[in-house]
This record gives structure tokens, sequence and C-alpha cells, in this order.
């Protein structure tokens, strides 16, 4: 049995989860059970914990935009960390300390400036954004709640993990989705910000059976996931033309920089400055080693086929539905 809390909103949030309920293997009815509720809303956290008396709690649950957390600091910082610490109270309150097992969703922008390459479970954090700063703090109450209280509790320090379902305002399903549109001649060019920011880009349904393994060990454990290879937004946005029969040639420097069709002539990516953050986060690898040798994970999706599966997916959606 699957329980999920949803946020209400004005207009539907479950595009993401849709399919399930279409799936007979992953849908029999009932097994799977949304609640409203809200990780700002710390009585409806205790309502629905008491009532369903999970053996497991993955929190997922963040604004987990990093541009837009410097926009939305302070709430980021009430979902993101004060969140955790509200779900982990709630286990607390419940009296479930001892039979429910926590997976926290931490994120490599939790090394942000980082002070080694590549980054494992000992390198020193150095967050560069309130979404950063509000995950640290939620990834030492889990510690802390662990340590003090025997909770079986884990931090996920997950690298870039991506997918069809991605959100569009991220940096690849905006990629993805625009090479979608001028592949099918809906669009002519679009904009990013660093093109040379470089990330450990893997494969979200690797992750995700990452993180249950983790709930699956003896001894609560931290763990870096991560491909442990490196590639930048250059480079994604080159081998999902690529996909489409497009060789893009860069001229130009900086702000000034565009990416020219080799065939065609065309300009289809330009750059925009306020699609800088603040204060960047140059560069991200993982070091997943502790996982291969405790978890027996390793990453199964290359960086090509990830590329190439989104870039699919966007075709086929934006061909259906011009305006998705």
């Amino acid at each position: 049995q699957v329980h999920g809390i949803v946020r209400r909103s004005s207009s539907f949030n479950t595009g993401r989860i849709e399919h399930l309920y279409k799936n007979p293997q992953a849908h029999i009815e009932g097994n799977m059970k949304l609640h409203y509720g809200d990780l700002t809303d710390s009585t409806c956290l205790v309502k629905i914990i008491n009532e369903v008396k999970p053996s497991e709690i993955y929190n997922l649950g963040a604004q987990s935009h990093v541009k837009i957390s410097f926009d939305l600091a302070e709430y980021t910082a009430d979902v993101d960390g004060v969140g955790t610490l509200r779900l982990l109270d709630a286990i607390k309150t419940c009296g479930l300390i001892n039979s429910v097992k926590f997976y926290q969703a931490s994120t490599s922008e939790l090394f942000g400036k980082v002070q080694e390459i590549p980054q494992k479970e000992t390198t020193p954090f150095y967050p560069r954004s309130p979404y950063g700063a509000a995950k640290l703090y939620a990834y030492w109450i889990v510690v802390n709640f662990r340590e003090a209280y025997n909770l079986f509790a884990v931090n996920g320090i997950l690298f870039n993990h991506e997918s069809p379902r991605r959100g569009a305002n991220f940096v690849t399903r905006k990629i993805s989705r625009s090479v979608a549109k001028i592949h099918l001649g809906q669009l002519d060019c679009f904009s990013l910000g660093n093109l040379d920011a470089k990330r450990d880009w893997g494969h979200a349904r690797d992750y995700v059976e990452a993180m249950w393994l983790m709930l699956q060990t003896d001894e609560p454990e931290d763990f870096v996931i991560a491909t442990g290879e490196v590639h930048s937004v250059r480079e994604f946005v080159e081998k999902s033309f690529k996909h489409i029969g497009k060789t893009i040639v860069w001229e130009g420097k900086n702000e000034n920089e565009v990416g020219r069709c080799k065939e065609t002539g065309k300009i289809h990516v330009t750059v925009n400055h306020k699609y800088y953050r603040p204060t960047e986060v140059d560069f991200l690898q993982g070091d997943c080693s502790k996982a291969r040798q405790k978890l027996n994970w390793k990453p199964r999706v290359t960086f090509d086929e990830l590329v190439r599966e989104m870039v699919d997916a966007d075709v086929e959606l934006m061909r259906n539905n011009p305006n998705a």
C-alpha cells in the first residue's frame, strides 16, 4: 500500500502520477491513496501519519528549484528545512520511532562550492543557495533524530536525476522540450543561463531504486548516489539536437554566445543573464563507491540514453499536444 500527500491547488497537480491509475499492475484499486496535506502544516502531518501508521516514509517534498529559492527564500526554508523537522516530530508524536524507517531526500546542492572532487559522504558541505542551506538543516536534523532517538533515518545525497517527468522549468527538461518543438517546427529558438555549469546527471528510475535500497539495510546510513560522470549544460544541448539530426555550432562569448544549426544556419539557442544564479554551483561530480559496495547499487541508464529518452518523450508529447 502506498499513501501520498498532495498539496491543495486550484489547478490539478497530479499529472505525473495520473498514469498509475490507468495501470492495473501499478494500481490495484485502493492500494494507492492520496491525502490532502502540506509540509508547512504539522497538524495534518500528525493526523495522516497517525491514521496510516506507515512502515516507510520517503520525504521527497520540497520547493526544489534552486534558482527560484533565491526569490522564495523564506518559503523554501519553511518547506525544505522546517518541513522535514515537522515530519520527524510527527513520527515521534505518533509513537512510531521504533517502527518507521525514514528517507530524507538530500541533495548534491549541499556540496555547492565543492571542497573536493569528486564529492562523497565525507566531503564538507558548502551550500550556495537558500535551497541548499534549507536542505543542510534538513540533513542535520535527520542525523540528530537518528542519534538522539535511534530512529531509522537516512539521508540520500542524490546528484541530479532526470526523466521525462522533470518539471518544465528545470534546465534538462527545458532543453528536451525546446528541441522537440524545434524538431516539429513549433519553435525557432530558446534561451538558457550558464552553459558551462557541469553536473553529474543520472536517471530518476535508477535513483529511486537506490532510495528504496537504503531503507532495506540493517543499519541506517547516509549515501551519495551519482553516476561519477560529468557533463555540461552545453553538452546536454548538443546531444539533444544531435538526436534530431542537427549539429549545434557555438559562436560568440558569454552573454552574446549563440548556438547555430550547422545544417540550416538558424540560431536555436541564446544566452540570457536572467537565468543565471546570484551564486553559481559550477561543478558537481559524485562518488557513489559506498552505495556500490554496501547497497550493491549502480546506475544502469547512460547519459546518452537519458538525453534520447527525454527528447523522444517530448517529441511525442508536443506532437500530440503542441500547447503542452
